[in-house]
């Protein structure tokens, strides 16, 4: 069956929640400008998951009309009932490379108790690569949730920022092998004699995984 703009609209109208999925599936066959378009009306529909479904394909949509797609993801990061779905908007808010949001998702971030938007928002500040997220991965690699450890330490990495390094040495005698993994990828991004120090130490890891991801680095 051929997929048209029509067709589209006609699943994402149905009363079936299931067909309303299918249909922003199919809006991935469509030009951008037409999907964009059909998308918005159901980003706040009454099914969670339709709406997770709608905000997650903004971020391959959304530069269609960046100005718009960015209100009506911080309308969502901010009203969403669901949790799923705000931290989909933090994530589609990176994807989108919205810099200008990053006020809006360290206010989220210190005012929202869920984790899993917590978690989505560190993620995204490693992609947004706003200087000023430093802090809050700072804040964030403190955190008593592990999950927010290990996705802080990735995303100082990504960041970039030297200051990084300090913060992350303490992470090389983790218990977690996740963690010490993770230090390993981030520090492999920045160069220097420390960093080369501190990976030859996690190049002899008790985890295989950990020793073989130190030793990609040092010899790159």
């Amino acid at each position: 069956m051929t997929i048209t703009p029509e067709s589209v609209k006609n699943l994402i109208n149905a009363d079936n929640f299931g067909d309303r999925i299918r249909g922003i599936n199919e809006l991935r066959q469509l030009d951008k400008k037409t999907a964009y378009e059909l998308i918005k009306p159901i980003i706040q529909d009454n099914n969670v998951r339709v709406r997770y479904a709608a905000i997650s394909q903004l971020d391959t949509l959304g530069d269609v009309n960046l100005e718009e797609s960015l209100e009506i993801l911080l309308e969502r990061l901010y009203n969403d009932p669901e949790a799923d779905v705000r931290a989909a908007a933090a994530d589609a808010i990176a994807g989108l490379k919205l810099t200008q949001a990053y006020p809006d998702l360290k206010k989220v971030y210190y005012e929202t108790e869920e984790w899993l938007i917590q978690f989505s928002i560190v993620a995204a500040l490693g992609e947004l690569g706003h200087p000023d997220g430093f802090d809050l991965l700072k804040d964030a690699l403190h955190s008593d949730n592990s999950l927010l450890q290990t996705s802080a330490i990735s995303a100082l990495g990504e960041l970039g920022d030297i200051r990084a390094i300090d913060l992350l040495i303490p992470f090389v005698d983790n218990d977690d092998w996740q963690i010490r993994h993770r230090v390993a990828q981030a520090l492999g991004r920045f160069g220097g004699e420390k960093t080369k120090e501190i990976l030859t130490i996690l190049s002899q890891d008790k985890s295989v995984a950990v020793a073989q991801e130190a030793k990609h680095y040092l010899m790159n």
